[in-house]
């Protein structure tokens, strides 16, 4: 028997990966575009006889998607640039500084990334309930940047390690403070590393829906993953709303994704070197 060539097999392992990634969100906007009486008929159907788009319209006025989503991204968008900020300075020092037990901090910093969420949750709802913060903004801005520090501090000590110290010490030369070398630098020269980090930090916080139900009541303050939530009744499931509110959900991270392919592909690529 010939032998089968490890090309196929690679190119087998790669295919059930894209199937296995794609075929839920394939499903979810088929099903976004069939109505309620097309989706329970038997035998199923998988492509809509009747296209759609009722179910978007619907999506929009049943709850306040726009509201959500502005929501979401006000809150994502803030707890990324505050955990760049924050992580480049730690990576920094981390990369740079002769920092005793270096490996021990990377260690811990690991570690504090394991913890389940749900063993949060009670000190995180304390915290922000004895700060006077709960149903802002801010509630789920300052767990979400702790919660993406440990990511976006491994991703970035990688990148600045990569970088010649030459570099920093011509910019000190010239007159830049160790701080002004860092800005105009060290994280330009790293920007793979800076958009990985900041791609991760931004899904984690978009996705996140416990803090976000636990923290923000309030209807004015829900986030996308809470009020896709609210569209089921006591005894329904309207999924073919549900799934157009899904789409337009995964929208603004798809495109964000597309914008920075080669950024994040070359990020996550160079960043498995280095490390």
């Amino acid at each position: 028997m010939k032998a089968v060539p490890g090309r196929f097999w690679v190119l087998a392992a790669a295919l059930i990966v894209v199937i296995n990634g794609f075929f839920p969100a394939l499903w979810i906007l088929l099903t976004s575009l069939k109505t309620e009486a097309e989706l329970v008929n038997k035998p199923i159907t998988y492509w809509p006889h009747n296209p759609t788009m009722a179910n978007y319209v619907q999506a929009f006025t049943d709850q306040p998607l726009l509201k959500y989503l502005g929501n979401s991204f006000v809150v994502a968008a803030a707890s990324t640039v505050v955990s760049l900020i924050v992580a480049s300075l730690a990576a920094y020092a981390i990369a740079r500084l002769n920092l005793r037990r270096r490996q021990l901090i990377l260690t811990c910093i690991v570690a504090s990334s394991m913890f389940p969420l749900v063993t949060l949750l009670v000190p995180i709802f304390e915290t922000m309930r004895a700060l006077g913060l709960l149903n802002t903004y801010t509630a789920l801005v300052l767990p979400y940047t702790v919660l993406n520090l440990p990511v976006c501090t491994l991703v970035l000590v990688s990148f600045f390690q990569s970088i010649p110290k030459d570099l920093e010490n011509a910019a000190m030369i010239d007159g830049c403070t160790r701080m002004g070398a860092l800005w105009r630098v060290v994280v330009p020269l790293a920007a793979p590393g800076v958009f990985t980090a900041g791609i991760l930090a931004f899904v984690n916080a978009w996705d996140e829906f416990l803090l976000a139900l636990s923290l923000n009541a309030s209807a004015s303050m829900r986030t996308v993953p809470v009020g896709i939530t609210l569209y089921q009744g006591e005894f329904t499931f309207p999924w073919p709303i549900i799934s157009a509110a899904l789409i337009v959900a995964i929208v603004p991270v798809a495109v964000l994704i597309a914008l920075f392919q080669e950024r994040v592909v070359g990020g996550l690529t160079q960043g498995g070197l280095k490390g």
